[in-house]
């Protein structure tokens, strides 16, 4: 058998082909990540007398086109997570890390776990698209949120509290009323300086123009706001330029947040599960996808158990001698962003205390016990994960059926 260890870099790989008893078939080796190197490699491989299987740590994108390509060749290839590896075969007290020595170690484990090594299988175009965009999705939240904050600060100086004139939800289209009103009136002065009926009726202009409903003691309010505060910022062209382009950035954020979360929807719709996801009681039309870019293709877990680790909320008992700690703490070694959007559907669900829910009633249970709220909250996504894999997998395995 020949256990070849790939050491995945940007652009380029090193690569070493082992057999039992330190035996050496190629030499670690230097191949880049273009078409006609990586066909090559594929060739030699191939041509290798025995079984072979390819053994590489998942690094990001950059091990992708490498276990793509070779898996499209025909050959075994497996992603073993690099925690794993990291620690395997460092019986040394010299610790020296090479791209040549990883290659070698990876190529040993592959020897050593010959048996067990999981078998690589690409993901779903549909799965692979939806996990993309939620992965930007997550990225435009994080400077969506910085934007805020800074149009609200700029905001703080030029028209105090003006974020909180209104309180409409989000379009759409990712456009806010408080937005699009500071992009009008941008500062203080913008107000005071009219008269009550004169701002009143400029208003009422405004908001036909973009849409929105006019109301006169909505108009009164701003006004009687606006009076009551000053700015600190003058009002200036360089104050108005500061204002303007904090509400362009925030408008191309927004936008580029609304599409991208249409099209998460219009991919989870094609996806077999979306019916049964959709059915769960805290997953909305935001938080389904999310749940299925970031679970996957659930029959790729062997249990309920896979799946829980899998989202790093799984308590591994700790035992040595005569201590046994019965209360542990969660791994979190798993998919932060799935953590995070179990979070958001155990916030949903405790806020609505649906009562015949059965994960609103273990919460319940948890939290009559005198539970602390962040432990009772990921007990809960425990017992969510685990109805989510029952419901889906047996869905999806009834349609194979049929």
């Amino acid at each position: 058998m020949n256990s070849v260890g790939i050491d995945v870099s940007k652009g380029k790989s090193l690569i070493a082909v082992m057999r039992p008893f330190g035996e050496v078939v190629v030499s670690p080796r230097e191949v880049r990540h273009t078409d006609s190197e990586l066909s090559e490699l594929a060739k030699l491989l191939k041509s290798l007398d025995g079984e072979t299987r390819v053994v590489m740590e998942s690094t990001g994108n950059y091990h992708a086109p490498v276990a793509w390509l070779l898996h499209d060749a025909g050959l075994y290839v497996s992603v073993v997570n690099a925690m794993l590896v990291h620690d395997y075969g460092n019986n040394s007290l010299r610790r020296a890390k090479t791209d040549r020595k990883d290659a070698v170690k990876l190529a040993n484990y592959g020897l050593d776990h010959w048996p067990t090594l999981p078998r690589y299988v690409p993901e779903e175009d549909t799965r692979l698209m939806l996990k993309n965009c939620y992965r930007q999705y997550q990225q435009y939240s994080k400077v969506q949120t910085m934007l805020k904050n800074n149009l609200i600060s700029l905001l703080d100086t030029a028209f105090p509290d003006a974020n909180r004139l209104f309180a409409s939800p989000p379009r759409a289209d990712g456009s806010e009323k408080w937005v699009d009103f500071v992009a009008a009136f941008w500062h203080a002065e913008c107000v005071c300086e009219l008269s009550e009926k004169a701002f009143t009726t400029r208003y009422q202009k405004w908001c036909r123009k973009h849409g929105y409903n006019f109301s006169e003691d909505k108009a009164l309010d701003i006004y009687a706001s606006a009076c009551g505060h000053f700015g600190v910022m003058p009002k200036t062209e360089t104050a108005h330029l500061l204002v303007e382009q904090a509400v362009s950035q925030l408008h191309a954020t927004s936008a580029a947040l609304a599409a991208l979360k249409q099209e998460m929807q219009k991919l989870a719709s094609t996806l077999p599960e979306y019916p049964v996801v959709m059915r769960m009681f805290g997953v909305g039309p935001a938080l389904g996808p999310q749940l299925m870019a970031e679970i996957g293709d659930v029959r790729r877990f062997h249990s309920k158990k896979a799946l829980v680790a899998f989202a790093g909320i799984d308590a591994p008992p700790y035992q040595s001698g005569t201590v046994n700690v019965r209360s542990c703490s969660i791994s979190k070694r798993g998919s932060s962003s799935l953590r995070r959007t179990l979070f958001l559907v155990m916030g949903i669900i405790l806020q609505n205390s649906p009562a015949d829910e059965p994960v609103y009633q273990f919460m319940d249970k948890k939290r009559s016990e005198g539970k602390p709220y962040k432990v009772y909250m990921m007990a809960s996504a425990n017992k969510f994960l685990r109805v989510y894999y029952a419901s889906v997998k047996g869905y999806l395995d009834s349609l194979e059926r049929d």
